[in-house]
């Protein structure tokens, strides 16, 4: 690459213009002049950002590149790679704190920069993070081919605020890597740092980018990545978002140990799970072993012992743990130990959807170390947080949060919670103690009679019945079928050139944090928005408005929704496509009508061997006048109302059936 040039991928420049990736693949398809390739492949190819900034003003496309955006293209473009860059501007950014010495930065010229960096550089790594950090400082001939780089950091934080414009660009670089990093979600987070309660010391022995130990606030944090790049950019994360000493160390916690002496008030940890090769054979007579030699395949349960060995007397550790580890037959020795001797305190069922993997119901084990003269407990609170009792809808997450939190202080406050049907219940020792010692907290809770009161069954059938009348007044009339109209046709993407409508895709994952997320599920289901942004989002969500019209872009049949005031403000989920209709042109109601027609989606659907796709773009709808588009928006929009009744009486048909069936197997329901 020549010498000062800087590579720009396709999205780079959709992010420049404030488009989407299409547009810029139309651009290079319509317009002969739009800049060449200058490396990559012909799937994922490269440009010069300059030639790419100048096509854009030549086009009216681009006033001025926004700051965050040249600063990001200068990190992807550093010859040492994106992490080498956000090592050294993160270690910059902690300058800011130091607001004399800053300013003396930013004032500097390129020679006097170059000559008091490092120094500095040093200086408030040692300071901040402690002998032994994992970021290293750059030569002075490193630094002097970085200057454009280091100013750019410095005006973004200027703009931003230090914290602020390092996560952003390390957003930027986990969405760009190729690398899949585990995250766990800050609302998790939070939500575990809550549960352990304040402290003044907190440990995370598998730190990765540090969002636990980020949730626990202003207190002093220390951690442990293998990955030597990763440790190096979460130390310097957690130095800026904390007031406290940072001591984040590269090594793998189970083999090499780095914070043998310490012991922490709180130990909050997402281990990786299901690993094989955790050191079983080299580390058979570990002191930390005090409940047993864990199995080679409970990996977790040694991730659990580590946990405990760093906390003090009465210190509280909380992890989060595949549910497989609450039963598994070979940690079932161990698992009694920690009952008996009153270290393990709780266990939370997560929804599905809670954490990566994504699939899968994850537990919460909270643990406490006993004081050495302090009686064992008797019990353990189970807390199934997995779903509704009633069998509904999943639980909103500040409902959830609100049952955890709210189960487990009484808990620990008083040693017992009042019992809740089916969501918590404190069990004694004494009927987990059998020869499985199973914990999981769905098999030791009674299941509640669905509906949300004591009638139970009684209760549902009332409003199974009052939605049956419910769905039979709203049947919609057939009409008077006759033979089909030949109307002039026009398809989604003519409308989207000619600003008719807007078109975006949604981007946000099923994770945890920021506003309520979309999902394709959602939109089939008809129920609100069930998923939430992951952490380090890099990209501005796509919101919904009221009149807008969403598409799953996956499935066999097409779906339409339009967007009521109650959904609007919800993030765009992955794999949906959103149309902004002009009010002036497009009824809504008319356009997600006739979006659904079975006709409609055979002509725009191409199949894989995984699944069907949608292209909307190929999707048609007739050239009506606006008032006959209302006139079939009204009838559409009565369909869609029966079309809700009807799936609401079959929730609630499902539920009776399934409450008959559970209260006469049960006795609760008397034949008679």
């Amino acid at each position: 690459m020549p010498e000062n040039r800087t590579d720009v991928t396709a999205a780079g420049i959709a992010r420049l213009a404030g488009v989407g990736r299409a547009a810029v693949s139309n651009w290079r398809r319509r317009h002969a002049d739009f800049p060449k390739p200058v490396g990559g492949t012909d799937t994922s190819p490269v440009f010069d950002l300059t030639e790419v900034e100048q096509w854009l003003r030549d086009q009216g496309k681009l006033a001025q590149v926004p700051l965050r955006e040249r600063v990001w293209q200068q990190v992807e473009a550093d010859p040492a790679g994106a992490a080498a860059a956000l090592r050294l501007v993160g270690a910059v950014l902690l300058l800011r704190d130091h607001p004399a010495r800053w300013q003396q930065l930013i004032d500097a010229d390129d020679r006097r920069l170059g000559r008091e960096l490092p120094e500095a550089l040093a200086e408030v790594l040692r300071t901040r993070l402690g002998d032994g950090h994992p970021v290293l400082v750059p030569s002075r001939p490193e630094l002097a081919e970085r200057l454009a780089l280091l100013r750019g950091g410095m005006e973004l934080a200027n703009e931003l605020g230090a914290r602020e414009a390092y996560e952003f660009l390390m957003g930027r670089h986990l969405e760009s890597g190729p690398r899949q990093y585990t995250l766990t979600p800050a609302p998790l987070s939070e939500l575990m740092a809550e549960l352990a309660g304040p402290a003044e010391l907190v440990l995370d022995p598998a730190c990765g980018f540090g969002g636990l130990l980020v949730a626990a606030g202003p207190a002093a944090v220390a951690g442990q990545e293998a990955d030597p790049d990763v440790a190096a950019l979460t130390a310097l994360r957690l130095a800026l978002h904390t007031e406290g000493p940072v001591r984040i160390r590269v090594g793998d916690s189970l083999r090499a140990d780095a914070h043998t002496e310490l012991r922490a008030d709180v130990v909050l940890c997402h281990p990786p799970f299901n690993e094989r090769t955790w050191g079983h054979e080299e580390l058979a007579y570990d002191t930390r072993w005090e409940y047993g030699l864990p199995p080679r395949t409970e990996s977790e349960l040694a991730w659990v012992q580590h946990a405990l060995a760093h906390l003090r007397e009465d210190g509280c550790a909380v992890l989060l743990m595949p549910p497989a580890v609450a039963s598994r037959k070979s940690g079932r020795r161990i698992r009694a130990d920690l009952l008996r001797r009153g270290a393990l305190r709780a266990v939370v069922a997560l929804p599905a959807g809670a954490a990566p993997p994504f699939g899968i119901p994850l537990h919460l084990w909270v643990l406490r170390r006993p004081a050495v003269d302090a009686a064992p407990h008797q019990s353990l609170l189970l807390v199934n947080a997995a779903e509704r009792p009633d069998g509904g809808e999943k639980l909103p997450w500040q409902e959830l949060r609100d049952t955890v939190l709210e189960d487990w202080c009484a808990f620990d406050r008083d040693g017992a919670t009042p019992e809740r049907l089916g969501v918590s219940r404190t069990v004694p020792l004494v009927d987990l103690l059998d020869d499985d010692v199973d914990v999981t907290p769905a098999r030791h809770l009674p299941v509640r009679a669905p509906g949300t009161g004591e009638a139970g069954p009684g209760e549902v059938r009332g409003r199974l019945a009052e939605a049956l009348r419910s769905t039979v007044e709203l049947v919609p009339m057939a009409g008077v079928q006759g033979a089909p109209a030949r109307w002039p046709i026009t398809s989604v993407g003519e409308l989207a050139r000619k600003g008719a409508l807007l078109m975006r895709t949604g981007g946000a994952g099923a994770g945890f944090g920021g506003p309520p997320v979309l999902t394709e599920h959602d939109i089939v289901s008809g129920g609100a928005p069930s998923g939430v942004l992951p952490e380090g989002e890099a990209e501005e969500p796509v919101l919904t408005r009221a009149g807008d019209v969403v598409i799953p872009v996956l499935g066999r049949d097409a779906t339409t929704r339009v967007i009521d005031e109650a959904t609007a403000g919800a993030a765009l989920g992955r794999n949906v496509h959103l149309l902004r209709p002009d009010p002036a042109v497009l009824d809504p109601w008319f356009l997600a009508g006739f979006l659904r027609s079975t006709a409609n989606n055979r002509q725009a659907s191409s199949f894989t061997t995984t699944a069907t796709r949608l292209d909307v773009r190929r999707l048609q709808v007739p050239r009506l006048p606006l008032a006959d588009q209302r006139r079939y928006g009204e009838r559409f929009r009565a369909v869609t109302a029966f079309e809700e009744a009807s799936r609401r009486a079959a929730r609630l048909g499902e539920l009776l059936v399934q409450g008959l069936y559970d209260g006469l197997t049960d006795g609760s329901i008397s034949p008679s």
